[in-house]
C-alpha cells in the first residue's frame, strides 16, 4: 500500500521528497515514544540506559529530518521560528504572530470583514 494519497504519477519528485521526509519524521518520531515507555518501565538499569541512548537517536534523526523540511518545503522555516526556543505561552506566541486571528496568516487579502475560511496564507 502507498503512502501517496493523489496518484503517484501524477507527484513531482520534490513532492515525493516530502513526502518521504514527513513519513520518516513520523516513524522517527514513534521509535521515540516506543523507546521512551520501554525506558519507564524497565527494571534493569544497564538496559534501561541502552534503550535511553536508542531513544535520544531516534530524537537527533527526527531533528535531522526537521530540519530538512525546515530548508526545503515551504511553511516549516516560518512556523519553527515563530513557535521553536521561546520563552513564554506556546499559544500566546500564535496570538503574536497571528494578531489574533488564530489561522497563521489573518485574511486572505480582498477578504477583509468577510467570513473566511483562513486559506489566504496559503497563497504566499
Amino acid at each position: 500500500m502507498s503512502n501517496y494519497h493523489e496518484p503517484a504519477e501524477e507527484l513531482s519528485q520534490e513532492a515525493r521528497n516530502f513526502s518521504r521526509a514527513l513519513n520518516s519524521l513520523k516513524e522517527e518520531i514513534e521509535a521515540v515514544d516506543w523507546y521512551h515507555q520501554r525506558v519507564v518501565t524497565c527494571n534493569d538499569p544497564e538496559l534501561a540506559e541502552i534503550m535511553a541512548h536508542n531513544r535520544d537517536e531516534e530524537i537527533e534523526h527526527a531533528c535531522m529530518t526537521l530540519e530538512w523540511l525546515r530548508r526545503k518545503m515551504p511553511g516549516w522555516d516560518e512556523e519553527l521560528r515563530t513557535y521553536l526556543f521561546k520563552e513564554g505561552s506556546i499559544a500566546g506566541h500564535e496570538e503574536a504572530a497571528t494578531g489574533g486571528h488564530g489561522d497563521g496568516g489573518g485574511q486572505a487579502p480582498g477578504t477583509e470583514g468577510k467570513d473566511s475560511l483562513g486559506l489566504g496564507k496559503l497563497n504566499k
